[in-house]
């Protein structure tokens, strides 16, 4: 039997510049029967540049619901849409989860059409460890909440990436300073791809003091990376790690490992970096 429905696209548009929209994004906007925008105020300026007279529709965390039973409904009926965001790579911190979960169970097809995404751009010139990372998203806008989402947070060993907002950009960065600790090295991406595209590489302390002198630099959207916690050597077992905390407890750094050397036999050097390792992570 022949399957008669239509397919749905998701889409990746530019985060800023406008030149880094492909090819296949392009022609696949032009010929699908309609578009699925998160605003589609804000993406008709983009359309408009490349040509793209196709319809849109409006599809936000709003009317998510009853949207994606409409779209269902036409992707059955044999149409083919495209799902697009305000910017960046459909779904990634925004609306239509719900959306591809009810395409792939009514066995609708989903093709993805791969572009720009924020996380992915500000990581990969980061300088900070690639191989490994966590996106949490948008923190909780109030303290003791962002504090106890970050302090979740603070014992993974990966890149952390977050997007924040400009009115909280620097709230966010003193919260991080207090748990992850003030020489935590992180980066702020600012403006991704855009006239004013800024990185900032440097310890949270000074990333804060910086913004706290520059307000004007607090302006425009932000990737904030955070470096991972450091890794405790694994071949050093959990007694003598038990113990060089109740040592670290009672005694100053260098003390406590010079002890736990004697104790233990292992090398200075070793407990030493480990003593680091697990005075940053308490």
């Amino acid at each position: 039997m022949i399957n008669h429905t239509g397919t749905l696209y998701c889409v990746a548009t530019p985060i800023g510049n406008l030149a880094d929209f492909s090819a296949r994004a392009i022609e696949t906007l032009k010929t699908v029967d309609v578009i699925a925008a998160e605003d589609t105020r804000h993406s008709q300026p983009l359309l408009a540049h490349y040509a793209i007279s196709t319809p849109m529709f409006a599809y936000h965390e709003h009317n998510e619901s009853e949207q994606t039973t409409s779209i269902i409904k036409q992707l059955l009926a044999g149409k083919n849409i495209a799902l697009i965001s305000d910017a960046g790579t459909p779904l990634i911190n925004d609306p239509g989860y719900q959306l591809i979960k009810q395409a792939r169970a009514a066995q609708i097809n989903v093709v993805p059409i791969p572009g720009a995404c924020a996380i992915i751009t500000a990581l990969q010139v980061s300088g900070l460890p690639t191989d490994r990372f966590y996106f949490a998203g948008f923190p909780p806008t109030k303290e003791i909440a962002r504090q106890n989402f970050l302090t979740e947070l603070k014992p993974m060993t990966c890149t952390l990436i977050f997007y924040e907002a400009p009115h909280r950009i620097l709230d966010c960065l003193q919260s991080m300073s207090v748990v992850f600790g003030s020489d935590r090295k992180a980066v702020i991406g600012r403006e991704l791809t855009k006239k004013f595209e800024t990185f900032y590489n440097d310890s949270l302390e000074n990333i804060i003091n910086y913004f706290s002198a520059h307000a004007e630099q607090q302006r425009g959207e932000f990737v904030v990376l955070i470096h991972g916690a450091p890794e405790i050597n694994a071949e050093i077992g959990s007694e003598i790690q038990a113990m060089l905390k109740i040592l670290l407890q009672e005694l100053p750094l260098t003390q406590a490992v010079k002890l736990a050397a004697q104790i233990s036999g292992i090398k200075k050097n070793t407990l030493y970096d480990l003593a680091l390792a697990l005075q940053k992570t308490e």
